[in-house]
């Protein structure tokens, strides 16, 4: 049987802040640019969930589309649409909410529930702007 990828994107807005709390502001702003402003900044995220299977002989599905988007909903999209990533989301906390972080955490708030739905997780990928996204393929 052949091994397809099937991706499903959705999309949410969240608020962040790049800083470490242990470097002044100035270091902070040398560092991280105006992403250390410290009221924080906002991003429209497109968030790519691609997983990976044979389709089911019954159905040609790998997934059904509409249950891995409840599974992104219920596990990711609802803890950070229109959130601050750095205070509200609970998989975040002790993480700096780098791009690269949120994909890693996305990726670990979602390998289960997809194994356990059939199909097995095969790419995280994270638009933070139009010029800039992360891919996370598991470790």
């Amino acid at each position: 049987m052949p091994l397809v990828h099937i991706t499903r994107r959705e999309r949410f807005s969240a608020s962040h802040r790049l800083a470490r709390p242990d470097w002044s502001l100035e270091k902070n702003l040398q560092v991280f640019g105006k992403c250390a402003n410290p009221n924080g900044h906002g991003h429209n995220y497109d968030l790519w969930v691609t997983v990976k299977g044979e389709p089911d002989p019954e159905t040609s599905f790998v997934i059904d589309l509409s249950l891995l988007g409840r599974i992104i909903k219920d596990r990711v999209i609802q803890f950070v649409d229109h959130r601050n990533l750095d205070v509200d989301v609970p998989f975040m906390q002790g993480r700096y909410s780098s791009t690269e972080n949120l994909a890693i955490a996305i990726w670990e708030q979602l390998e289960a529930p997809i194994r356990e739905a059939g199909a097995a997780l095969h790419c995280v990928k994270l638009q933070e702007t139009e010029n800039n996204h992360v891919e996370y393929h598991g470790a």
